[in-house]
This record gives structure tokens, C-alpha cells and sequence, in this order.
């Protein structure tokens, strides 16, 4: 997406000059367009589909009583208290464990509508300051690839959208820190730009006591935006960017700090120092970067991102300038080095979040995907603009339509292949998932029976999916959370149904 941009002639922009209504190719290029962006938002939707199969587990067994018991207030003051100090993510947990199955099985939905309707909104807003249109539906399509692969690319898409107490830390978390930033692009005038700090820093202090690792990533965004908008922002809004940038880093510290200072923080780390070498310790930091290395290696080998190039050129090859532009909001086209800088912040966020998790997961942070995605999404974000700056590039090069033809025609068939792509291995969670349910439900009828029935204990067999944990797991010897199961259904104690009385 060309955003800087100098004024150039384009000669696809000679329908918006003559005024005479929208072209045969422009008619043909919207209803392609719509036509591909049904392919991404039909996974979307198949996904959120088979959230009905989605069933208590790990942590939630212990979510749910306590909400039960004590409501969305209990569980923030056990989460600020004891747990980790992180009252946002307590907020997000009660407010879907309060309808315990049914917001489970919800959760997924909401989650992409959110999604999807946020990196909707960013891609509109962006193009419209770079003083750009493009056939309707294009911001749609960029948005619903965006949103595909960052939710199924990756190696454990029921952590990362299935799971409800992962997903609100590490997959909704960067999503809303991305939110905050509409308020600023949709700015006009000064009580729009007032609106904008406002809501930087709310966000900002809801982020930092929802997910340090989301926090880490925005820190560093919002950093690099500060230090470097002489070299990517015109002077007209450079002051503007910084004092908001500045706000937002202001509310994160805020944010952390409350949380970090919170018996619920302090009890978490005794729990893990005793076990674990400091964070920064040399040792540390250098197993920390050979494990991030390690995490690249699987990113960049997974081909379904190149879903989200192909969107981006598609969104470069269709977007033109619009006749009422005003001036360019960043300085003359530079791609490369705004690419460079952003990949930079990726890697550096990138790490910071492996050395913050290290402690607590060990090497485990190589199949701890979930935590991944507070820096993938940036990731994902970089891939759609470099492909808008390829599109845009192939576009004011002035090459033959024949060209930009085939550009275009490649894109959506990688467009396509990548949702086939995601397809498949969803469809095959999707099977386990509805085992599990079936499992799940009729345990929960035989469990509720005997409680009802007056019994005090009862068997329970552990049913996993996702690598999810569930109680007696590892071969019987992980005991949790087996004492949350029996305060779910008002038992004494519940027992490994896998081995005989």
C-alpha cells in the first residue's frame, strides 16, 4: 500500500478523474474480489462453527466454580490476589466462564467477529489515509486472509482459538492493542485527536494487566514509532504520533506496573524463581535466543502465510489514489525501509517475549505455541504490507496490464490454496473436538447424577484434545486439576476412571 506515495500518474486512476461511474473492469475486479474474500470469511465462519464443540479444560475446571461462587468479581480478585495479577485477563475470563458450557462454545465466534471486524476496520482507515481507494470488498478480503492465518497457521489452532483462557491472553490481546490505533487514524480535528490519547491510554492500561507479552510487542511498536517518525512520518503529524505514541507507552506502564506489583504477580514468580534461573541471566538470555531462532524456523517454513502476502499485493494492485487526497500522511515512498524497520521491531519483540516466557515454560516455549501469537500478528501484518508494497510497485511501474493481470491472478489462486490449506488440518480438529464433546457430555450427565444421588466421590476419565491438560494426564501422575473437577460438580474428590476400583 503505497501510503507516502508521491503524486504520480496512474492510468488506472482515469475513471476516478472522468467521474463517469464505475468501468466494466472495475464492476468485474469488485465482484472477483467479493468472490475471493468468501473463501477466508467461510472458514471463519466454519471455524466459529465448531465452537459448539468446545468443552471446559486445563485451567477453566478451576475458572468455572469460582465464578460460579463468587462471580466475575471473585475471579478478578483471585486473579490480582493469588493467581498472576492480571486483572483484564480476570475481567475476560469471568465474563465468558459466567455462562460456563454455553460461553465456551460461543467464545469462538465473538472472538472472530472481533478479529475480523478490528483488522477490517484498521485496513480501511489505513487506506483511506494514504489517500487510497479500491474496488469494494478489497479492505474485506486483506482482513479475512489477516485473519485466517493468523488463527489457523498456526501448529495449534485449539490453544490459539478454542481455548478461551489462552485466546483473551495471547490472541485477542494483540488484536485490541492493534484496536487501539483506529481512533487515531479516524481522527478529525482536535477533539478527535483528544479522543485518541484518551483511548490509548485505557487501552494501554487494560493491556498491561491483561498480557505481558502483548505488552512487550506494543512497547516496542510504540518505541519505534516515537523514535523513528523523522524518517517515516511527515512533519504535519509527527508531533501528533509521538504524544500519542507516548500516551500509549504511559497507560502499558501503567498497566504493568499495577500488575507487577500485585500479590498475585509476586506469588507467581516465588512459584517459578525457585525453580527457574532469572531472566536475565546470561544463560538465560542466550538459551532464550537459540529457542526464538528455533520458533523462527517454524514460522518462516510454514507456507500458508504466504496467504497474507498474496492479499496484501491484490490490496496493492487495486488501490488507487483518490481525487480528493490530501497530502501524504508518511514521507515519499520508501518500502524497504519501512519493511526493514518493521521487521526489526518483529525480532525484537519477537525475543523479548521468548526471554519474559522462558522462566516460566523452560524449552517448553518451542510447543507453548500460544504465546507466539502476541508477536505473530505483527508478523502477519508485515507479510500484507509487503505484498501491498509489491502490488503498488507493479501498479505506478507502468507495466503492461498483461502483467498486472497475472500478478493479480496469482495472488488469489495462493489466496485460495491458503485457505484450503488451513482447511484441511481444521476439518480434522474439528472431528476431534466433536469426540471429545460427545465424551465430555456424557460424563458430565453420569457425574451430576451421582452427586445428585449423594455420592462424594466419583471417577473421572481424562478426554484431551489439543494437547489441552485434563486431569490423572501424563500417565495418571498429573493429579491437577482434578480437586477443580470435584468442586465443579460439589464432589469430595473425583478418581482416575482409567483404573480399576
Amino acid at each position: 500500500m503505497a501510503v507516502g506515495a508521491p503524486r504520480v500518474t496512474d492510468p488506472d486512476d482515469e475513471d476516478t478523474r472522468r467521474g463517469g461511474g464505475p468501468r466494466p473492469a472495475r464492476t468485474a475486479a469488485t465482484a472477483g474480489v467479493l468472490a475471493l474474500a468468501a473463501l477466508p470469511l467461510a472458514l471463519l465462519a466454519a471455524a466459529s462453527g465448531l465452537g459448539r464443540y468446545v468443552r471446559p479444560s486445563a485451567d477453566e475446571w478451576c475458572f468455572l466454580p469460582l465464578v460460579r461462587d463468587h462471580g466475575v468479581a471473585g475471579i478478578v480478585e483471585q486473579f490480582y490476589a493469588t493467581d498472576n495479577g492480571r486483572l483484564a485477563n480476570g475481567l475476560l475470563v469471568g465474563l465468558y466462564a459466567k455462562a460456563p458450557v454455553a460461553g465456551h462454545q460461543w467464545y469462538a465466534a465473538v472472538s472472530a467477529v472481533v478479529v475480523l471486524g478490528l483488522l477490517w476496520a484498521l485496513t480501511a482507515l489505513l487506506l483511506r489515509r494514504a489517500g487510497l481507494r479500491a474496488p469494494r470488498g478489497t479492505a474485506l478480503l486483506a482482513a479475512a486472509m489477516t485473519s485466517a492465518v493468523f488463527l489457523f497457521a498456526t501448529p495449534n489452532t485449539y490453544k490459539t482459538f478454542y481455548w478461551p483462557a489462552a485466546s483473551v491472553s495471547h490472541t485477542l490481546a494483540p488484536v485490541l492493542a492493534a484496536g487501539a490505533a483506529l481512533p487515531l487514524l479516524a481522527a478529525r480535528g482536535r477533539r478527535g485527536r483528544v479522543a485518541a490519547l484518551a483511548t490509548v491510554l485505557v487501552a494501554g492500561a487494560f493491556l498491561g494487566t491483561l498480557s505481558e507479552e502483548a505488552s512487550v510487542v506494543a512497547l516496542v511498536v510504540l518505541g519505534a514509532a516515537v523514535v523513528l517518525a523523522p524518517w517515516v512520518l511527515a512533519a504535519r503529524v509527527r508531533r501528533t504520533v509521538r504524544v500519542w505514541a507516548l500516551t500509549g507507552a504511559a497507560g502499558i506502564a501503567a498497566g504493568t506496573l499495577l500488575l507487577v506489583t500485585s500479590p498475585g504477580s509476586r506469588n507467581r514468580r516465588e512459584r517459578y524463581d525457585a525453580e527457574t534461573v532469572s531472566l536475565l541471566a546470561p544463560d538465560s538470555l542466550v538459551t532464550s535466543l537459540k529457542l526464538f531462532v528455533r520458533i523462527l524456523e517454524t514460522v518462516l517454513t510454514t507456507w500458508q502465510y504466504a496467504g497474507a502476502v498474496a492479499a496484501g499485493v491484490l490490496l496493492g494492485l487495486l488501490a488507487r489514489r483518490r481525487p480528493d487526497a490530501g497530502p501524504a500522511v508518511l514521507l515519499p515512498y520508501r518500502p524497504l525501509r519501512l519493511l526493514s524497520l518493521g521487521a526489526l521491531a518483529f525480532l525484537v519483540s519477537g525475543y523479548l517475549c521468548t526471554v519474559i516466557t522462558y522462566p516460566v515454560f523452560g524449552t517448553r516455549v518451542l510447543t507453548t505455541e500460544r504465546t507466539w501469537n502476541d508477536y505473530l500478528l505483527l508478523y502477519v501484518l508485515l507479510l500484507v504490507a509487503a505484498g501491498a508494497f509489491l502490488g503498488r510497485a507493479l501498479r505506478r511501474a507502468g507495466r503492461p496490464a498483461a502483467v498486472r493481470y497475472a500478478a493479480a491472478a496469482v495472488s488469489a489462486a495462493v489466496c485460495a490454496a491458503t485457505v484450503l490449506g488451513l482447511a484441511a488440518p481444521l476439518h480434522r480438529l474439528g472431528g476431534d473436538m466433536r469426540v471429545r464433546a460427545e465424551r465430555w457430555d456424557q460424563q458430565d450427565r453420569f457425574l451430576r447424577e451421582r452427586a445428585a444421588s449423594g455420592a462424594r466421590t466419583a471417577p473421572y476419565t481424562p478426554n484431551t484434545v489439543g494437547r489441552m491438560l485434563e486431569p490423572f494426564g501424563g500417565g495418571g501422575k498429573n493429579q491437577w486439576p482434578a480437586r477443580c473437577v470435584a468442586d465443579y460438580y460439589h464432589l469430595d474428590r473425583v478418581t482416575d476412571g482409567r483404573r480399576a476400583p
